[in-house]
């Protein structure tokens, strides 16, 4: 029988498709919304404290992040499957044992990263070609930004978890705690207002650090005085500690997940490199650019993440009658999310985009002409989110990684550098419609008839038990089998 449910927690495996998807999908939106309005805030109090400089600084230095960022993260989407399956099986104890093992790996890496990282700020921002007059702000900038990734990423693997449970509305409510506090703290600290020190770009850095200790903090004593499912009490805590099947199977799905962040981050930082070459103007419309283009990019995050955790819980259940439905009602939803924001973007984009570099900002007229060539990709993008997220909720996550390497390189970077011969800059820009095309071909030419529904990712047992499953059935612990 599944155990019972706690208030936040929805059962992906019943109800209608079309509307459990969509509420399970608007808190994770309502997430995106607030860390997106978040950044924004924040790269409004720095272009308006601190000029075109330090918001260059600021685009160049969060690419980075993402990059460190993605070194870890694919294994918290592996174990976000794993817990999505188990709890579909309702075995909340495998559950238990993906995520332990998962904050063990996680954190530990975040922490090697974070340290390597600090260490080596100035030789990144040089292979990054950041402009002269924005390294030594990007280097203050992201140092104290490294700092923070072990309590980021901590924060970032239980909401995952949690959603893997079917709890959307808890990570919501500390989302809205770190926004209150960094939003809150960022002009105190950069200014210098009332009793806080004048810290310049550090002092954006310390409110997102001070925020990400805080709400890791809150969300770990919630879980526990909540009782969630993925607590860990007792005996449960050496489970902290990874088991070596565990971390086999969480390796060999989480590598190419986290190697397809990395493929788009280092697609990123070489065509921020390439826009750093055109100057601080055209590198600061970039930078606004990117600042609306994560609006337009959460209904496709939102999605792909309940889609996700949606499809591994039902094919957790055996019930691969939903997972097309679940499939296709999440790219229809998309498809209209998508086009609404996008379409409120480029009517009132001027009045948006000063409010982060000033109405008169020379930037302007270049992020305007980059929105109106580039932003209607994301509708594709958002597809692709969605076909990726469904096959990879069954382990296939190495065709994905494929894909995208395709479409972002010999691509998308290949026609923003040969194209500029044939259409000069704007190349750079048409680049994004293109890539996303091929990326979405290709993801439905798979999803149509690739083999991703044959494997199943399964939680394999503790070592005490698989001697006695290696005796009983001859199927080795942690092996991917056939669902039949």
């Amino acid at each position: 029988m599944p155990p019972p449910r706690p208030p936040n927690r929805r059962d992906l495996t019943l109800g209608p498709i079309g509307p459990t998807l969509l509420a399970f999908a608007l808190p994770t939106l309502a997430s995106n919304i607030l860390q997106s309005l978040n950044g924004s805030i924040n790269s409004i109090w720095v272009g308006r404290f601190l000029g075109e400089s330090a918001l260059a600084a600021t685009s160049n230095a969060n690419i980075i992040m993402f990059l460190m960022f993605s070194a870890v993260f694919g294994f918290g989407m592996a174990a976000t499957i794993l817990i999505g399956q188990s709890v579909g099986r309702h075995d909340i104890e495998a559950a238990r044992r993906a995520f332990g093992s998962a904050v063990g790996l996680v954190v530990g890496a975040a922490v090697v990263i974070a340290v390597t990282g600090w260490l080596f700020t100035p030789q990144i921002l040089r292979l990054l070609a950041t402009p002269g007059e924005a390294q030594n702000m990007a280097r203050d900038y992201l140092r104290v930004i490294f700092l923070g990734l072990p309590f980021s990423m901590l924060g970032v693997l239980i909401q995952m978890s949690l959603r893997g449970t079917g709890d959307s509305l808890t990570p919501l409510w500390f989302m809205a705690l770190s926004v209150a506090i960094d939003s809150t703290f960022n002009p105190l600290l950069i200014d210098g207002i009332g009793p806080f020190p004048k810290m310049g770009i550090a002092g954006s850095a310390t409110a997102t650090l001070l925020a990400g200790i805080v709400s890791s903090a809150g969300l770990l004593i919630y879980t526990y005085r909540r009782d969630l499912p993925i607590r860990l009490r007792g005996h449960e805590l050496r489970y902290l500690l990874p088991e070596a099947a565990l971390v086999r199977t969480i390796l060999a799905k989480g590598l190419p997940m986290g190697a397809q962040m990395l493929v788009m981050s280092t697609a990123g930082l070489t065509m921020m490199g390439l826009v750093n070459r055109l100057g601080v103007d055209t590198a600061a419309a970039y930078a606004v650019s990117q600042q609306l283009w994560t609006y337009i990019q959460m209904p496709a995050m939102a999605i792909g993440v309940a889609v996700s955790s949606m499809a591994a819980q039902n094919i957790g259940a055996g019930k691969w009658d939903r997972v097309g439905s679940i499939t296709r009602a999440g790219i229809i939803y998309n498809s209209i999310i998508t086009l609404t924001v996008i379409t409120a973007i480029i009517l009132f984009d001027r009045q948006v985009m000063a409010l982060f570099v000033g109405s008169e900002s020379p930037a302007i007229p270049i992020a305007r002409h980059i929105q109106l060539i580039s932003s209607w990709t994301f509708v594709m993008f958002g597809a692709t989110m969605v076909l990726f997220s469904t096959v990879r909720a069954n382990g296939a996550t190495v065709p994905p990684l494929i894909i995208l390497a395709i479409a972002f390189y010999p691509v998308r970077l290949a026609f923003a550098v040969w194209g500029q011969a044939l259409i000069g800059t704007d190349a750079l820009w048409w680049a994004f419609p293109l890539g996303s095309s091929v990326s979405l071909t290709l993801a439905a030419l798979y999803y149509r008839y690739g083999r991703w529904r044959e494997q199943v990712m399964i939680v394999p047992p503790e070592p005490a038990r698989a001697e006695e499953q290696a005796h009983g059935d001859g199927e080795p612990a942690g092996r991917l089998h056939p669902t039949g």
